[in-house]
C-alpha cells in the first residue's frame, strides 16, 4: 500500500473491502499480504479480493457523478501541496516503513483531499493535475 498513492485511512478502507470480499478477517489479508513480501504465495481468494478492492478505490467515480468544488485552490497552492505527496511518495518507496514518513504522506493526502474537495487521494490527484493543467492552458 505504501508504494500507492493513498493515506492510512484509505489503505485501511481497502484492507477492510478485501477482507469483506475474500469473507476472512482484515488480520488474515494483512498476514497474506506479509507473506506475499517475504516470497510465500498469496491464498487465491485473498489475491482476488484485493485485486478489486484496489480497483474499486482506484477506478474514479463517473463523469456526471464527480464532485465539484466551489472555489478552486490557487494554482501555486495545488502545487505545492502535490509536490509534497510526490516526495512524500519518494520517501516511502526508499523506506517504505518510516513512522515519519507514513505520518508525512497521510498528512499531505488529507490535506490534498480538503484543498480539492474530493473524498480520497487517489481523485484528488486526478483532481489536482487536471486543475494544474487547466491552469496551464
Amino acid at each position: 500500500m505504501a508504494t500507492a498513492p493513498c493515506s492510512v485511512r484509505e489503505a485501511k478502507q481497502i484492507l477492510l473491502a478485501a477482507a469483506e470480499l475474500a469473507r476472512v478477517t482484515a488480520v488474515e489479508v494483512a498476514a497474506a499480504m506479509v507473506a506475499g513480501t517475504l516470497g510465500m504465495p498469496m491464498p487465491v481468494g485473498i489475491e482476488r479480493a484485493l485485486r478489486r478492492a484496489l480497483e474499486a478505490a482506484r477506478t474514479p467515480p463517473r463523469r456526471d457523478a464527480v464532485q465539484t468544488v466551489g472555489i478552486l485552490p490557487s494554482r501555486l497552492r495545488t502545487e505545492e501541496v502535490l509536490s509534497r505527496l510526490r516526495g512524500c511518495q519518494a520517501r516511502l518507496a526508499a523506506a517504505p516503513t518510516d513512522p515519519a514518513t507514513l505520518r508525512a504522506m497521510d498528512d499531505v493526502a488529507y490535506t490534498l483531499c480538503v484543498l480539492m474537495g474530493r473524498p480520497s487521494t487517489h481523485q484528488a490527484v486526478l483532481a489536482a493535475e487536471e486543475h494544474l493543467a487547466e491552469a496551464a492552458d
